[in-house]
């Protein structure tokens, strides 16, 4: 579904990531995990493009993405959640619904078909309040919004970066059980995220990213079960 090969990224004078390779497949949630600052975000940013000094291979859907636009990839199937959620405060949740709304796609016939419902659906909250403001939100029902949104495009794969974060605890198990949801409609999952308890109840594997590198690419499980391996990049 999506494989990232060599991957760095400048800005100016500064390298941020270092020929990083790892894969995902349809299916399953990936979760890049590392420190603060590590890269996990860069990365994200990197694979949707939008950031600018970027080389090495990232194939989505077998398509080269690498230095395309990232409304380009984005027609191609591939969904991206900042970390800063950006929902339109002034419009209304059913308004911002819409706006993330596009039309089925050749290119994207194998994906699941969204629609404000469906949505709903998986976050049974914005379907009581699809009147209400964005900017009368709260963190977690924006974050629920952002995600819907982003699911309106019909994405075969969705990139989430710190989806977690800022967010009470029944509010991250929301989140979590919708990642089980879309796992299960058969998407790829890809998410970066400090909350290791989060990360162990969704993720097939684990991408551990340590200062722009990768240092460990494989089942998230035997990564938490080994002893040395999670002091050394699970502690908290």
């Amino acid at each position: 579904m999506l494989e990232v090969r060599n991957l760095s990224v400048h800005h100016g004078r500064a390298q941020l990531l270092f020929d990083l390779s790892f894969s995902a497949r349809a299916g399953e949630v990936l979760v890049l995990v590392g420190r603060n600052g590590a890269g996990k975000s860069t990365t994200l940013k990197a694979i949707m493009g939008l950031l600018p000094e970027v080389a090495g291979s990232v194939r989505f859907a077998d398509n080269e993405i690498c230095g395309r636009a990232s409304h380009h990839i984005a027609r191609l199937g591939l969904g991206y959640v900042p970390e800063e959620r950006r929902i339109f405060t002034d419009l209304t949740v059913a308004e911002n619904l819409e706006v993330g709304r596009l039309p089925v796609r050749a290119q994207v016939t194998d994906a699941p078909r969204w629609s404000v419902a469906r949505v709903c659906e998986l976050f049974p909250k914005l379907g009581e309040m699809l009147d209400r403001p964005g900017g009368q939100m709260s963190g977690g029902e924006q974050q629920m919004l952002t995600i819907a949104r982003t699911l309106m495009g019909n994405p075969k794969a969705i990139l989430l970066d710190e989806p977690s974060e800022g967010l009470a605890p029944i509010v991250v198990e929301r989140i979590a059980d919708s990642v089980k949801e879309l796992k299960r409609e058969g998407l790829c999952v890809i998410l970066s995220e400090q909350n290791l308890n989060f990360a162990r109840a969704i993720a097939d594997r684990a991408v551990v990213i340590e200062r722009g590198s990768v240092r460990y690419e494989g089942d998230f499980a035997a990564l938490a079960a080994d002893p040395a391996l999670a002091a050394h990049y699970l502690a908290a």
